[in-house]
Parts: C-alpha cells; structure tokens; sequence
C-alpha cells in the first residue's frame, strides 16, 4: 500500500523476492471513493482486536458475554453519532440489506396489521439507489400503488412535490439523503415537514426513510435533525471492512424481519451478529467525526479547483455538471462529456492509471445513469450516456486533479476517435 495506508495509490514493490524478477506497475489515482471506501486505520484496528472476541454473543458463557458486551459497546457508540437510542440500532449486513428491511419491513408490518395491498400507497423518489428501487417493484407486484417522484434539474426532490404526492393510504416515503451518484443533498427535514403536516391533517401514519450512503461522511447524521423514522448506514461507505451495516427505527415506526432463523437483534434480523465488523463500524464512524469539518471543506475545494480545470480544457468543451443544487457532497462530481462513450472513456483512464465511475456499481450492465436521465429531457439524453462519476477522498490532492483534468481530456479525444483510434 502506499504510504497513506490506503487503496489509493497504490503500486507494486520493484522487486518481487518470491519470483525472482522485476515488475513495474504503474501507479495507481483511485477516484471512486463513491463506489467503495478504504477501511480507515482506527476501524481496522478495531476489527483485528476483536476478532480475539470469538464467543458467540447469544452464549450465557464468559466468552459470550465478552462478545456481547463488545457488541453492545459498538452499538452505543454508533447510536451516540446518530443521536438516539441504542435499542434503535439494527445491526444488518449493509446498505442493501438495511433497505430491504426498512421497506420490505414496512410492508410486512402494514400487512399484518391487516391492511390489503390494494390499499397501500409508497412514495419513492425516482433517482434513489437500486436496492432501494427494486424494493419498491417488488411491492409494487403485489398490489400496492407505488408513486415515483422526480427531481428538478438540479437533482432536488422538492418538499412540494412529495406533498402533492400523500395520499390517505400512503404508509411509506423513502427520499436518499445524498444521491450516490450526482451528490446532491435531499431537503429531508423539510420533507418530514411535509409529511406531519399530512399525518396531522388525514390522521394517518406514514414513515419516512432514507438511505443515507456516504452523506455521515460529510454531514451529521442526527436522525430527529433530519426527522426520519428510518435511516439505513452502509459500513462500506464510511471507511469500515464491508459486510456491516445499521438501521435505525425510530420508535413508533413498525417493521416486520423479512429474515426467519433466529430471535437475534430483538427478533429484527436473525443470523450470528458480526462482532468485530460492528466494533470496526463504530469506529469508522469515531474517526468521521473527528474528521468532518477540515475534510468537508478540503475536497469541496478540489471539486471546483476540478470543475475549472475541466472548463478550461478545449476537448472538453460543452461538458455539463450533473446536479447543481447549493447541497453537494463535497467529494462527489458528475459530469456528462458530449461526444464520448462513458464506458470507453473511464476504461480508457484505468488504463492510465485513473480510478473512475459511470454511475453506481449496482447498476453494472447498463449502459446509461438512470440518475442522470431523470434530470433532463429527451433533447438532452446523450447526458447519461456520456457520464462520468468522479469521487475525491484522503489520497486526492491538487496535483492529482491536475493530472486528472489532462488524462479526461486525452481520454475523451480517444473516446470520439474510437477504440481502433
């Protein structure tokens, strides 16, 4: 690794002893901080001290307990940077599993309580996370209405038109916090405005949740701030080791397991839980917050010293930002380049030694963002074919957008060429 201990930039030793030769590798600029965080040191060094805590925390045994206390311990930490309860925490396997209890739960939960799908209403913003979307399709095959609101050209959902959206059934809105893909920060407190505004006029329940992705990075993730009833953390995204993640249910907010094997996690999520990739968690999200601020402001200037460099390049003329709204993550940029096959251009930088995305790596075999075609018109579709996702992190510096804004625009020369260019 290199010397930031990360995945960033990262090349091979001149040497390798074992094979008795030389290799030469090039260096790597790792730019998809948005697809997949390095593990920050203070949550690998949590995750390796306890995996010497191998009991099983369900066991009433010392080594049991000791496990159970470790795994109490991370989710009150967790629950302190969230600000609630810890009897609040889910611990689940990630952020699509997160989701998929939150809203499969929320489903399971209405239909127990005896209501038909038939009279259910779900509002979900269209440009939200696949394991999100698909959450939704799937109740949407079993009657219930669902109802996707789009964002304005700045890639905002407006309060209002989640508003015009309630109905007397709606039992569930699920609005991202910060889309994955453009950045843009979602208006949440003033959604959940919305929402008890019409739960106070129809009578009605309806729980609002969010997937909250890499935004913990760069904003405080204070779930009654936000005025969610459910929020959904993704240990990948925020520094951890994958395979761990939290969901918060408020209380009040009914969701039913969607997993049959155990009565672990209060009966919400059965399986062995994940002991020292929970303590790695708490830590990640320790180090966040000691680290929000400087950093928040730090990459918020490369984006824009990156946003110039990319306007003053004549190859790249015509290029447009993906989401303008004033809420940005500060690490994240999409643009759509005219002229270029996405695909091409961001294989074309790999080979360069330049780390990028086109969209969300769940959404692997297609060919265009159906987060950036939700933002413009038909006159305007070549945008999501043509765009880029470019997401800075601890590694990235100024000179690294320099080199960068050069190798796009070679990039995108070769891309108009062709590959037999």
């Amino acid at each position: 690794m290199g010397e930031c201990g990360c995945l960033c930039k990262r090349s091979a030793p001149p040497y390798d002893a074992s094979m008795r030769f030389f290799r030469r590798t090039p260096a790597r600029t790792y730019l998809d901080y948005a697809g997949a965080m390095p593990v920050s040191d203070g949550a690998r060094e949590a995750f390796l001290a306890a995996l010497e805590q191998y009991g099983n925390p369900g066991a009433i045994h010392t080594e049991g307990r000791d496990a159970s206390g470790l795994l109490e311990t991370a989710r009150r930490a967790i629950a302190a940077e969230l600000a609630v309860k810890a009897a609040e925490l889910t611990f689940v396997s990630g952020g699509t599993e997160g989701n998929d209890l939150a809203i499969l739960g929320a489903y399971r939960a209405a239909r127990a309580a005896g209501r038909r799908p038939e009279t259910l209403h779900a509002i979900a913003s269209a440009i939200e996370h696949p394991s999100v979307l698909e959450c939704f399709a799937r109740i949407a095959q079993e009657g219930v209405s669902v109802t996707y609101v789009s964002p304005d050209a700045r890639g905002l959902i407006r309060p209002e038109a989640v508003a015009a959206a309630l109905t007397q059934d709606t039992f569930l809105v699920s609005v991202g916090w910060a889309n994955g893909e453009i950045g843009t920060i979602q208006p949440l407190s003033a959604i959940a405005a919305r929402i008890r505004a019409h739960e106070k006029e129809r009578r009605t329940r309806v729980l609002l949740h969010a997937d909250a992705g890499q935004a913990p990075l760069y904003a405080h993730p204070h779930a009654h701030t936000l005025g969610v009833d459910l929020l959904t953390l993704d240990g990948g995204k925020l520094g951890s080791p994958r395979g761990i993640g939290a969901l918060y249910a408020g209380h009040g907010a009914a969701i039913a397991p969607i997993l049959a094997g155990g009565g672990q996690e209060d009966g919400m999520r059965p399986g062995t839980p994940a002991v020292a990739l929970a303590a790695g968690l708490a830590a990640a999200l320790r180090e966040v917050s000691r680290t929000r601020a400087a950093e928040s402001a730090r990459l918020a200037g490369l984006r824009e010293q990156l946003i110039a460099r990319i306007a003053a390049e004549p190859s790249l003329a015509g290029t447009i930002v993906n989401g303008t709204a004033k809420e940005q993550l500060p690490h994240l940029l999409s643009i759509s380049v005219p002229g270029i096959d996405n695909e091409y251009a961001a294989l074309s930088l790999d080979q360069a030694g330049f780390a990028i995305a086109t969209k969300s790596a769940c959404r692997e075999g297609e060919r265009e963002s159906h987060v950036v075609a939700a933002l413009c018109g038909a006159e305007d579709a070549w945008r999501a074919r043509s765009a880029l996702r470019i997401s800075l992190g601890e590694a990235s510096d100024a000179p690294v957008i320099d080199a960068f804004a050069a190798a796009l625009a070679h990039a995108a020369a070769l891309s108009r060429r062709g590959p037999a260019a």
